[in-house]
């Protein structure tokens, strides 16, 4: 039993901590926060939170202090500690885990961390259940009724946090999508009514059928584009880890875009080097990284220009560049460049895009625990850069 002062002072953390976490409407942040928090409070040796899918009653793994950030979006069987944590909404002390059925051993094994004991409290917010909030390891003793009421306050506290954080992303994501999807519609609206006009040409309605097929091939690509940004804000994208070597996924790449690079006479060019080791990473998220940094070198690129696509080892991190001898980006618009429906004023209306390709980009290399920047002067070209940490 601790004594009154130390009780005490937890509660005062806890109740600095509550405060934090009311203030932050950004997912991982705030995640990060409660786990680190959860270590703190209770003496462990590391903390994570799993979140719970009500629709498709799947339980998957999130956020934890020891985590590889490939392991976001693992699945957790409803049968193990967690699992049995959200069915009986109730919370749990194990003192050792290697003799408990329950115990689901996979995120263990791959993040290479040994599991000794075991406290976990669910997460609720108005008899919604949001997911399970563990720690592991308790560094002095055993955890104590002591630890676990301090856990369940910070629980609920996290519950209710976590759910309105998810709310105001994703309405704050809807209203942006609603009026993204305004002007393709207004445009599909107006040329239907132009086609039934008894005036109207053959060449005229040739003219605006293509209209009307580009504004639904554009509407087409916003919205599976919003579909993957709302998946990768709400921690719900899996990222399965593999090794591979980076040129053959980068000459895929090239393949693809190949077309599209002769209809702009632009050359693309793959530079990779020979001694350049396979990666640890989730390859097909990278393909589509690479993809879309290609796909816009290409577009905002002059006639006859080039794109070239680096890769660079250093001692803590590889590095994806992709240059191009376009047309470049105003400083001013460069700070915004990754934010979602974000697009260059001089160009949106001569390119066609969703203005969400970035933004993607920058969920999946965070996924990866990495950053992306870019760089670019005024008429003579933009240069990406992906910054990925060695596994």
């Amino acid at each position: 039993m601790m004594d009154k002062d130390t009780h005490l002072e937890r509660y005062r953390r806890l109740i600095e901590i509550s405060r934090d976490l009311a203030s932050t409407l950004d997912l991982d942040p705030l995640l990060n926060r409660i786990i680190e928090a959860a270590r703190d409070i209770s003496g462990a040796e590391a903390a994570s939170i799993l979140l719970y899918d009500d629709a498709g009653k799947q339980l998957y793994f999130q956020a934890a202090t020891n985590m590889d950030p490939l392991m976001r979006g693992i699945l957790v069987p409803m049968d193990s500690i967690a699992g049995w944590i959200i069915t009986n909404r109730k919370p749990v002390r194990i003192s050792d885990v290697n003799k408990d059925q329950r115990y689901f051993k996979t995120v263990a094994k791959t993040v290479s961390f040994a599991t000794q004991s075991i406290m976990g409290v669910p997460l609720i917010t108005k008899d919604k259940v949001v997911g399970v909030l563990e720690v592991l390891n308790k560094q002095q003793g055993e955890f104590s009724e002591d630890d676990e009421d301090l856990l369940t306050v910070l629980g609920a506290q996290a519950a209710v946090a976590i759910e309105n954080t998810r709310l105001f992303q994703q309405s704050d994501l809807i209203a942006e999508f609603v009026h993204e999807l305004r002007n393709p519609l207004a445009s599909v609206n107006t040329a239907s009514y132009l086609l039934l006009r008894p005036e109207i040409s053959p060449e005229q309605a040739h003219q605006i059928i293509q209209n009307i097929q580009s504004e639904t091939m554009r509407l087409t690509t916003l919205t599976s584009s919003f579909l993957d940004l709302a998946r990768l804000e709400s921690g719900r994208v899996q990222f399965h880890k593999s090794s591979f070597a980076l040129r053959p996924m980068l000459e895929e790449c090239k393949s693809i875009m190949q077309a599209k690079a002769d209809e702009n006479r632009v050359t693309i060019k793959i530079d990779v080097p020979s001694d350049m080791p396979d990666i640890q990473a989730d390859r097909d998220k990278l393909k589509q990284v690479a993809l879309n940094l290609i796909s816009n070198a290409i577009k905002y690129n002059r006639p006859g220009g080039m794109v070239s696509v680096k890769t660079l080892m250093a001692e803590s991190e590889w590095k994806l560049i992709v240059t191009d001898t376009g047309m470049g980006i105003p400083e001013d618009d460069l700070p915004n460049m990754f934010q979602k429906f974000y697009r260059v004023r001089t160009v949106e209306t001569k390119v066609m895009g969703t203005g969400l390709g970035l933004s993607i980009c920058k969920g999946i290399v965070q996924g990866h625990g990495g950053r992306i920047e870019v760089q670019s002067k005024l008429g003579e070209g933009t240069r990406f850069i992906v910054h990925i940490p060695k596994k």
